[in-house]
């Protein structure tokens, strides 16, 4: 009988202690499971977001934050002459604000984020009701909402609102403007409590009382399916040295070191602590194995199995509890990080589509990697007892007893 089924034997002999471990194995390995995940989940959703925008480019006047620094003036000359570079397919001014719009009589007026562009191919928000914004030229005055916004307004595509937008980071002293509800839109980085609305370039220009000046916080670049997006962000510096360019792999990687950050860190610690408990926990329950079992190892050694034999078949039961463990853990894992990810995104300020936890066929690796190191650590102590194990000793001592 080789190592790897002497090992299952005594596993099945003491079925409590191997249910015991196997469970207290899948209990902590699916934590780390989440921890691997969890470590890299907000970079990639972040990634796989930027990306389904349709996007590849950003590019504002400052290395501020959209609309907290100045605007970028000549905005549609600037758009035109970057979307007539090789690799750019389009270019798409953006202007963010707030607004109030009037509730009709359901109480004051509801605070929303206000956006402006105008779009041909690709648009940052996606139409689920009535149509989209009509392109330049056509009548103005039209409003698109998301659906929580058209929800407290009782409004559909037809209605009417009446905005005061606040386009400078101030109160506004505007009147408000009416404005057509053409469609409900989704918008990629709403929260669930966030309502939104937005309307064309020209009309936002108009509603916030700065018709003609020809301005937008960034511009939203697409590129064509061949190209590099930091070739294209180094070309719109050499046409517009004034602006600054940052790609959706530049945006990914300044918030994980910096928001992400915090994520990252404690999924380090919490991988750390799991792995450790996970080592104790395998390395006692061997340990007990092994010395209720010291006469029989003994016995097995005076018939003639080597000290090699006995040992494997202790790191074969270390083996055995961590593989059954480590596998009952990955559906576990993934069942608690959707519970978690849901925990977690019911924090103020995450968009709808973010998600913290991302599987990553990666992350299984590095997971069944873990584990073998893990299954090793916690085997040796045992080893070394069967090792160090005094034969005649041990059977006298069984004997007397």
């Amino acid at each position: 009988m080789n190592a790897l089924a002497f090992a299952w034997r005594s596993l099945v002999r003491q079925p409590a202690r191997a249910v015991l471990g196997i469970v207290g194995v899948a209990a902590v390995c699916a934590l780390l499971f989440d921890m691997l995940l969890l470590s890299r989940g907000l970079v990639l959703s972040m990634q796989d977001l930027l990306d389904r925008v349709g996007f590849g480019v950003r590019v504002t006047a400052t290395q501020a934050l959209p609309g907290s620094g100045p605007r970028i003036r000549d905005a549609s000359r600037t758009a035109a002459a970057i979307a007539a570079l090789p690799d750019v397919d389009e270019a798409v001014p953006f202007r963010l604000g707030d607004a109030e719009v009037e509730s009709g009589g359901r109480g004051g007026p509801l605070f929303v984020s206000f956006f402006g562009a105008d779009t041909s191919g690709r648009r940052p928000w996606t139409i689920v009701e009535g149509h989209d914004l009509a392109g330049r030229g056509a009548p103005t005055g039209q409003v698109i909402l998301n659906r929580r916004l058209a929800d407290r307004l009782n409004r559909r595509p037809g209605g009417t609102v009446m905005v005061r937008a606040s386009c400078g980071g101030g109160p506004s002293a505007l009147p408000p403007v009416a404005m057509e509800v053409v469609g409900i839109a989704t918008f990629p980085f709403d929260d669930p409590l966030q309502m939104s609305a937005a309307s064309t370039l020209g009309d936002a220009a108009r509603v916030c009382g700065d018709e003609g000046q020809d301005e937008a916080d960034l511009l939203l670049v697409a590129l064509t399916p061949a190209a590099d997006a930091d070739s294209v962000g180094a070309a719109i510096h050499r046409l517009r040295p004034d602006v600054h360019a940052v790609t959706n792999e530049e945006v990914v990687a300044r918030l994980q070191r910096a928001e992400f950050s915090y994520f990252r860190q404690i999924s380090a610690v919490l991988t750390a602590v799991t792995l450790s408990f996970a080592c104790l926990l395998i390395t006692v329950l061997l340990t007990v194995s092994v010395n209720q079992r010291l006469w029989e190892i003994a016995a097995l050694r005076a018939l003639g199995l080597s000290q090699r034999r006995l040992v494997a078949d202790v790191l074969c039961e270390s083996a055995l509890i961590i593989g059954i463990g480590g596998a009952l853990a990955l559906p576990i894992g993934m069942a608690l990080a959707l519970g978690l990810d849901r925990i977690l995104k019911a924090m103020p300020g995450i968009p709808t589509d973010l998600h913290f936890f991302v599987f990553q066929p990666g992350a299984v690796a590095v997971h069944a990697v873990m584990l073998v190191a893990t299954a090793l650590v916690a085997a040796l102590y045992p080893m070394w007892i069967v090792a160090r194990l005094p034969i005649a000793a041990t059977l006298r001592r069984e004997v007397v007893s």
